[in-house]
């Protein structure tokens, strides 16, 4: 038997029979003391040589057959809920969802470690991360100042209340196969058409320390949030209802202030909370109000949503903002759609207007 001490000593009876059955199950144990850098040595060199050998083939074997059983899985549907519900409900309405992602390899702390590391040397932007004591209606411009790296903080990850969020993760090359053949069979499913409606999408990881809070807020995509590692509870709020979130916080949203949705905690029991735990998830449409407690544990989820080509939304709520700066009381978007028409394209052409102007600004002070 082998004791897990600071300083490891093999010796020939540990391993019996050098079969390679033998090796496979001693695997675990050598891969451990090779993969933590812990001090190795055996008593007989040959027998030493021939292990490294061994374990290094049959560690390539594994890592070749676990990818090509993740890489077949993420070809398929892996969103598992029912397809007409997925049709009837999507950006209608949320509503809890499976998958089958949840023991999937590049999902797991180990790989996200060295997603945490390959993300901040190869793509900065592509990875915000906090920590800290977080209420639940903290402004994202109020969250406390970092105090250690990423990847340190993916290392306090038990105990530093962090919040990290993976984004663009399909722009890595190992993670690209997230938006690949699977998610276009689902979105085939939800509409034959969605595929043209679409502007961007994207995939996030979100990684959380033990009870941390997401603070509460509304979104511009409409998303699938799958959980991967862990337990926690989303609370999502009805976006119609306007005593929870009034017109004129969707029309700052959209304007001038990702932040502009504020919590009411007297209307909290309005909230539908989903409990999810690995293979389950929920789905979001765009402006759900929503905030997430963590449970005592480590969290890990995989969110993939989808942008609109809705200009038509976003600008008439951009328009009726400014004509309630004016003291005017516009209409709702919906109510009229010729008023939305008209306010859309008043826009549209007033960002052109400024955009032609900011160009033509550049040009003079090049030239």
């Amino acid at each position: 038997m082998i004791l897990l001490r600071k300083s490891y000593t093999l010796y020939p009876r540990d391993l019996g029979r050098q079969t390679d059955a033998r090796f496979e199950v001693f695997g675990n144990y050598f891969g451990k003391l090779l993969r933590l850098n812990l001090h190795f040595h055996c008593a007989d060199a040959n027998l030493e040589n021939r292990l490294c050998v061994k374990f290094l083939a049959w560690e390539h074997v594994l890592a070749m057959s676990t990818q090509t059983i993740s890489n077949d899985l993420l070809e398929e549907c892996w969103i598992t809920t029912d397809p007409d519900q997925l049709s009837r409900g999507f950006d209608r309405e949320h509503f809890e969802i499976t998958h089958s992602l949840a023991e999937h390899p590049l999902l797991q702390i180990p790989e996200l470690m060295e997603l945490a590391d390959r993300t901040k040397r190869d793509r900065p932007g592509g990875i915000y991360y906090d920590a800290g004591n977080i209420r639940v209606d903290q402004r994202w411009d109020q969250m406390p100042a970092k105090q250690f790296s990423v990847v340190e903080t993916m290392e306090r990850i038990e105990t530093c209340g962090a919040w990290l969020l993976f984004k663009d993760v399909q722009k890595d090359p190992k993670y690209k196969i997230f938006l690949g053949s699977g998610w276009e069979k689902i979105k085939s499913k939800i509409d034959q058409d969605l595929k043209s409606r679409i502007l961007r999408e994207d995939a996030l990881i979100f990684v959380t320390s033990p009870k941390r809070i997401a603070t509460y807020h509304i979104d511009r995509e409409c998303s699938f949030l799958l959980q991967i590692k862990g337990t926690k509870t989303i609370h999502i709020f009805d976006r119609a209802d306007r005593e929870v979130l009034p017109e004129e916080e969707i029309e700052r949203f959209w304007t001038v202030d990702n932040n502009a949705p504020v919590y009411k905690p007297q209307f909290q029991a309005r909230a539908t909370s989903y409990k999810l735990r690995p293979g389950n998830g929920v789905h979001i449409p765009v402006n759900c109000p929503h905030w997430v407690e963590n449970d005592d544990n480590v969290s890990v989820s995989l969110n993939v949503n989808v942008q609109f080509k809705d200009t038509l939304r976003a600008n008439t709520y951009r328009a009726n903002h400014a004509l309630r700066t004016l003291g005017l009381t516009p209409r709702p978007p919906g109510q009229s759609p010729t008023m939305d028409y008209l306010k859309s394209h008043s826009v549209a052409a007033a960002a052109a207007a400024k955009a032609a102007l900011h160009k033509l600004s550049s040009l003079r002070k090049s030239s």
